[in-house]
């Protein structure tokens, strides 16, 4: 059971629709975007889910640019830009902030990664620099593989009283590591921090009491874990797993009939 919060770092977003120069192109076409007007954020843990392209990292991205963050990841202290591919849309909106202050924060993009890492091995190359890399484990992440690298990142980088962002952190993850994830988001909300977390992972998505937004074609609603289809296509696949291989890989001409799921 999560510890009770009373304090919110971030409480909501809204979307400055009056400043919008229109809903037609990128990325206020995307439905979601195009729905928005106040979006609550849970006090410990957010999640967006979606099918790709439904926006989900859209939004992140923009909330963690209206928050300080660099577009690629990192913390705010980590200033740089591989490739300025970001959308517009921190700039139509408006934060609504708690009256706490956090002090640490990080924003965390599994496709971006490698990039963070290259620019925090440039940085601790300075003579007579700051040295990133002992916020990390002191070893370079680039010696690690994707998985451990984002683990050594949650271990001990993060440091509580926080409020952090991940985009699809079950990328480098195996489920193994997506149970032991689970554990350190526990313990950084018992550390009172925040987390808003885009994901495709059943097993993220179980963390308990957790607000969940399905980003869809109708715009965005909040949904219950047990109604995701990351849940009941998870559940009925791995309960039903040869039956459904039967009809997923039969030819075409001779695709079975679904069971009955009752008999």
């Amino acid at each position: 059971m999560p510890a009770v919060i009373k304090r919110v770092f971030l409480e909501a977003v809204r979307l400055e629709r009056h400043l919008v120069p229109g809903f037609e192109a990128y990325p206020f076409c995307i439905p979601a975007v195009r729905h928005l007007r106040r979006l609550a954020f849970h006090p410990a843990v957010t999640f967006f889910i979606g099918e790709n392209g439904s926006g989900k990292s859209t939004l992140l991205e923009a909330v963690a640019v209206k928050l300080g963050f660099n577009a690629e990841g990192g913390s705010r202290n980590l200033n740089f830009a591989t490739r300025p591919t970001h959308s517009v849309l921190h700039r139509f909106l408006r934060l609504e902030r708690g009256i706490a202050r956090p002090s640490d924060g990080y924003f965390l993009r599994a496709e971006s990664l490698y990039n963070v890492a290259t620019e925090l091995e440039k940085l601790d190359e300075v003579p007579g620099g700051p040295r990133p890399l002992d916020a990390y484990g002191g070893e370079s992440l680039h010696a690690k593989s994707h998985g451990e690298a984002f683990l050594a990142l949650l271990l001990h980088r993060l440091r509580g009283n926080g409020i952090y962002l991940f985009d699809e952190p079950e990328a480098a993850l195996s489920p193994q590591r997506q149970l032991a994830v689970l554990s350190l988001i526990h313990r950084l909300v018992r550390q009172r921090s925040q987390l808003i977390i885009a994901t495709h992972s059943p097993i993220l998505l179980a963390y308990p009491h957790a607000r969940i937004y399905l980003f869809a074609e109708g715009g965005l609603s909040e949904v219950k874990y047990a109604e995701t289809e990351h849940y009941y296509v998870t559940r009925d696949f791995l309960n039903r797993h040869e039956r459904m291989l039967e009809m997923l890989l039969a030819p075409e001409d001779e695709t079975p009939t679904p069971e009955d799921p009752d008999e």
